[in-house]
Order: C-alpha cells, then structure tokens, then sequence
C-alpha cells in the first residue's frame, strides 16, 4: 500500500481540515509544513504531472505577493513560475496530498477521500 504524504501549511484552515481527515482516516501519513520543508522545483513539477495540473493551475491569485509581482498582467512560462513558487510559497494552492502515482490538491478537504 502506497504511503500518503500531505504538503501543508499548518495556519490554512483547509489544511487543518485535511490533516484531521487524515487522522480520522487511521492511514499512516506523512505531513509536511512545505514552508519549513521547501518543495524543490523538480518536486514540485513531479507533483503537479501527478495530479495532471500545471503551475497555473495550483498558482493563489488572491495573495498579496501575486499582485506585488504582478502576475495577473504577466505572460510566464511554467519554468517562471515553478521559479516564483520556490522563491514565494504563498503562491501554492494548499493542500496537495500525495499517494503512490497520484496526487491531488485537496480544495475542499472532502477530495482526499478519493485517495483513501
């Protein structure tokens, strides 16, 4: 049986959300503060291939750092922003739940029950 990991934020109310269905589920999981723990760019990339998602997909345009760059009036490649995501972490949508070959971004909590 694959093993779950959780990337997280431990403040996010969602993640608080995922981690305690986790728990409840009583699989063993691994959770990881990926503020404390940074993603590196070919993990990350790994990740979002996992979940069939690209950088613009996972990428929080209501944080402060998306409109201090602004992002919303810029062109950036995939590379770009995997770059500004390992550099700005806030630009990560939370959580991202990993088993085996698959992940998924766990917005709303409830879709990790799809790898459970």
């Amino acid at each position: 049986m694959a093993n779950i990991t959780i990337y997280h934020k431990p403040t996010c109310t969602t993640c608080r959300q995922a981690v305690q269905m986790l728990k409840d589920s009583g699989k063993p999981f691994a959770a990881i503060n990926y503020y404390e723990q940074t993603f590196t760019k070919g993990q990350l990339k790994s990740l979002l291939k996992k979940a069939g998602l690209s950088p613009k997909d996972v990428l929080r345009t209501k944080e402060d750092i998306y409109k201090e760059l602004g992002l919303a009036k810029k062109s950036l490649s995939d590379d770009e922003l995997l770059d500004l995501m390992m550099k700005h972490p806030d630009l990560i949508q939370r959580p991202i739940v990993e088993k085996g070959e698959k992940a998924i971004l766990a917005r709303p909590a409830e879709s990790i029950k799809q790898l459970l």
